[in-house]
């Protein structure tokens, strides 16, 4: 076997990608929050969340296959889309969806974290963690950025068993009448309830990146995407029904920041309480890490696109330093500044509406991806229904929460359009130097 092909990436390790990409922090961020929105309907929301994603792994794999690259989403929009001035925009959102996704698992990595110090200590040790989870990492990643990924896929095998442990032992324990029809919310908060929580699938489209070092890209790739999101669909439902069946909804939403851990004491005790805490931090301080790593080179990705300050783009010590500081510091503040609800609530709108635009990617160039145009424009349809459900209930429960929507889709719009404004005086000053010494 030649060396170039030992470099390869297989199915296997393409599917351990999507799994480690969505299983990195999410499911311990937002499982009390779930079944604070769904209540005993919260499995039926994960479903819900996960037919989402399905069908939008298909346009994946579809555009994967078609122009295989690092760019991933970047990429895709670019390629059928075109350079402007609204692909630019949605790919400043983009980058701006994983700083969320950053303060999300910090968040998590504080909530859980904090278990350990006494209750009076509680918020002080919240925020010290979550400065932690973001600063460490950080520093690893200015360092050297395989510390951490090189060992990514024991961190995804620990977290795996720890879970499968979980739901070995905790499904003994199932009350049935805790997940019962009459335990349900009403259909569209459901539906809205599953949409608010779609950050926890976030993470299946990395396998786009890697699709430029796929062995066998036609047969693989797909392969890869459909059975993650399968796999992890299946994964949620049965610890929330563990989660539902072992504890009363009010018991939830009171620990609803971790919540997981709490669902493990009915049948594992203090000692199953601390196993999901250790599970939690290990697995949200290495999804922090691997997340600031890609989300720093998505940045470099744009700029070098042409749709971000080229600034983003030069390197030191062979790293995208500045867009590393520049990510982690928004995602410091928005962790320590905002709530759950909000972090959660910005996530999945902005992934929503990505995805929407990827499955358009999909639609609009189905011949030259030999795609199922019905099954992207489900794609379309599902995703901008998903975010319109998902903006009616956090405008029914929590109206002041769609300013943060706002600012975040207005930001990306705003700083692309300052760009190109800037851009544009500056080529023309240099054209009007270069008429000067020409004159």
């Amino acid at each position: 076997m030649a060396s170039g092909d030992r470099k390869k990436i297989g199915y296997w390790e393409a599917a351990a990608i999507g799994v480690g990409g969505m299983v990195g922090g999410g499911i311990f961020a937002v499982l009390g929050l779930s079944v604070e929105l769904a209540r005993g309907g919260t499995p039926v929301a994960f479903a819900i969340a996960g037919l989402v994603a399905l069908v939008t792994s298909y346009s994946y794999a579809k555009l994967s296959v078609r122009y295989p690259s690092q760019g991933g989403s970047v990429v895709f929009l670019d390629r059928v889309f075109g350079r402007n001035y609204f692909t630019g925009s949605f790919n400043v959102l983009l980058w701006l969806s994983y700083v969320v996704m950053l303060a999300l698992y910090s968040y998590a990595f504080g909530s859980y974290g904090a278990t350990m110090f006494p209750d009076e200590h509680h918020e002080l040790g919240k925020h010290l963690l979550i400065t932690f989870a973001i600063v460490a990492p950080t520093i690893l990643n200015v360092a050297s950025a395989k510390i951490i990924g090189q060992t990514e896929i024991y961190v995804v095998g620990f977290k795996i068993i720890i879970l499968l442990i979980f739901l070995a032992l905790g499904f003994s324990g199932v009350q049935p009448a805790r997940l019962a029809y009459s335990e349900w919310v009403p259909l569209i908060p459901l539906v809205a309830g599953g949409m608010i929580i779609f950050v926890a699938y976030e993470g299946f489209e990395l396998i786009a990146n890697t699709a430029a070092d796929i062995k066998n890209p036609t047969r693989d790739l797909p392969r890869a995407y459909y059975s993650s999101v399968i796999f992890v669909i299946l994964l949620y439902v049965a610890i929330a029904i563990v989660t539902v069946g072992n504890l009363s909804v009010t018991q939830i939403i009171a620990d609803r920041d971790y919540a997981l851990a709490e669902a493990a004491k009915p049948f594992l005790g203090a000692a199953g309480f601390k196993m999901i805490v250790a599970a939690a931090l290990l697995s949200t301080f290495s999804a922090i890490n691997a997340t600031l790593y890609g989300s720093a080179r998505l940045s470099y990705v744009i700029a070098k696109e042409g749709e971000m300050p080229a600034e983003l783009e030069r390197q030191i010590w062979g790293q995208p330093l500045e867009g590393l500081f520049i990510t982690a510091g928004l995602a410091l503040l928005l962790a320590n500044l905002a709530d759950l609800t909000s972090i959660s609530t910005l996530g999945s709108g902005g992934f929503l509406i990505i995805f929407a635009s990827v499955n358009g990617a999909n639609l609009v160039h189905a011949d030259e991806t030999k795609g199922h145009r019905g099954l992207a424009s489900a794609g379309v349809i599902l995703c901008l229904a998903a975010f319109v459900a998902m903006v009616w209930q956090t405008a029914d429960d929590h109206p002041a929460k769609l300013w943060v929507l706002v600012g975040m889709f207005g930001g990306a719009f705003l700083l692309e359009g300052v760009y190109r404004v800037f851009r544009r005086k500056k080529a023309a000053g240099a054209g009007g130097e270069e008429k000067k010494k020409s004159g």
